[in-house]
């Protein structure tokens, strides 16, 4: 059957970095009190003139030199992203221009921080279709741009960032030992509206808002559905919990993964955590993490990658990969 090969991750973290110090300097909160609750220790805040698009152009272009690609290779773009650069056009078409990929499907999804899962099944269905070869999946957020700097339940939790994949199509034998994207679970739960959203749109104010959250619901919510989207991708695979040698979850809370990491029953050496160094990156914390797990070395040929994210919405997913 005709796979999605994961070719390539890239990364990108803009230059300034603020710590938890800097922001107890005007929040009434501290070091010791956002790492206890979260494990972040710091965030990437991208610079005034940096865009979304921006940040995802550079982690676009170390996938592709990764990946040994031209951009005139790339026939489909997907950005997973809550933050574009303007309302329209999509994101996704900057890239393109800003890459010099040539005539292409390029869109942007919206998914909040369950994005990038959303974007790899949709380009992933876009490659078994035969509509698309090579494709560039993007998760890339400026969400310094919706938050209320004065609230602490959300100014600590988020930072800027990108991350991005590139996939091509290969003819695998069909099996559970084929390399590239095995199974990918999507849902979402639209009565969950209101614990996570931003108070603000084109069409309801005409502002852009800031980011509300009801951490306690998010949470609560998170572990459920982040397990059994995990197990869902496992089932639709035949594969089982001890094939997985790596968890790569959704990096909103250390607390979150820990917990979803023990349901599952995943060693914790087995689980991607990249949250203390750059925080809830919404759609681009995966892809993020997957980059982390490459350039460290750690990410061998045939590993089994488990991925899954929840966002606002509440919308969640997962994807199994062998690299």
């Amino acid at each position: 059957m005709r796979r999605s090969i994961l070719r390539a991750v890239g990364g990108y973290l803009p230059d300034r970095i603020v710590t938890n110090d800097d922001l107890a300097r005007t929040l009434d909160t501290s070091d010791d009190w956002i790492q206890e609750r979260t494990g972040i220790r710091r965030r990437h805040i991208a610079a005034p003139d940096e865009l979304t698009s921006d940040l995802a152009v550079a982690a676009a272009r170390r996938a592709l030199a990764r990946a040994d690609l031209g951009p005139d290779r790339v026939d489909l773009i997907i950005v997973a992203t809550s933050t574009p650069d303007h309302t329209f056009p999509a994101t996704a078409t900057a890239v393109q221009r800003k890459l010099g990929c040539g005539p292409g499907i390029a869109f942007d999804l919206q998914a909040v921080c369950a994005g990038f899962a959303y974007a790899l099944a949709t380009a992933d269905n876009f490659i078994k279709a035969g509509q698309a070869s090579t494709a560039l999946v993007i998760g890339a957020e400026t969400f310094s741009r919706l938050l209320d700097w004065t609230d602490r339940g959300t100014a600590v939790l988020f930072g800027d960032g990108a991350g991005a994949v590139v996939l091509t199509a290969l003819e695998q034998p069909g099996t559970a030992l084929d390399q590239g994207i095995l199974a990918t679970m999507l849902a979402a739960d639209g009565r969950h509206y209101a614990h996570l959203q931003v108070d603000g749109g084109p069409s309801s104010t005409g502002t852009v808002g800031h980011l509300r959250m009801n951490g306690r619901e998010v949470f609560r919510h998170a572990v459920g559905e982040l397990t059994g989207a995990a197990r869902a991708v496992l089932d639709a695979a035949g594969l089982a919990i001890d094939d997985v040698d790596w968890l790569v979850p959704h990096q909103a809370n250390k607390r979150i993964i820990d917990a979803v990491g023990k349901k599952l029953g995943i060693a914790e050496a087995k689980v991607v955590v990249t949250v203390a160094e750059h925080a809830n990156t919404s759609a681009a914390s995966i892809p993020l993490a997957l980059d982390r797990l490459y350039t460290s070395g750690r990410l061998d040929r045939g590993d089994l990658l488990l991925c899954n994210a929840m966002g606002g919405g509440f919308a969640w997913g997962a994807a199994l990969i062998r690299w």
